[in-house]
């Protein structure tokens, strides 16, 4: 029998579709291989499979469409560049240069982001008030105006 789901009980999820369990299976390893990577010393096979990892899964949390209308704005070019730059110095044998160069890339891709984060951090009690403010400085007061989400 099918029930309403107000008359669902409280607490049970209805499973994610297909689709974004693929995606969080491809972007969270990719996210894990990258946080390895650096803890290895900057491995560079694992900063390589990480990158991998993500760039096929943020396509398909956010589609292609928009993955590509991200990445091409106007805005975000010189951290497209240093993104992928990164890349190829990580795949090129650079691991600790490419690194650099595309955490650079990292922020200035992701930093509006950080205002987002902020406030989710700052419902955290004690130092979440602490956090926010610190993540709302490293933003540099972007709002999230211009998000692909």
């Amino acid at each position: 029998r099918s029930e309403s789901p107000s008359a669902q009980a409280v607490g049970t999820a209805t499973p994610p579709p297909a689709a974004a369990r693929t995606a969080s299976n491809r972007t969270s390893p990719g996210g894990f291989f990258f946080t390895g990577g650096v803890i290895m010393f900057f491995d560079r096979a694992m900063l390589a499979m990480g990158n991998i990892l993500f760039l096929l899964g943020l396509p398909l949390i956010i589609g292609p469409q928009k993955t590509v209308l991200f990445f091409a704005r106007r805005n975000k070019l010189q951290g497209t560049a240093a993104f992928v730059a990164g890349i190829l110095l990580i795949l090129f044998r650079w691991p600790l240069v490419g690194f650099c160069v595309e955490l650079y890339g990292i922020g200035v891709l992701f930093g509006d982001f950080l205002v987002t984060i902020g406030g989710y951090a700052g419902n955290v009690p004690v130092v979440g008030p602490w956090v926010r403010w610190g993540l709302e400085r490293m933003s540099g007061g972007r709002r999230n105006s211009e998000l692909p989400v």
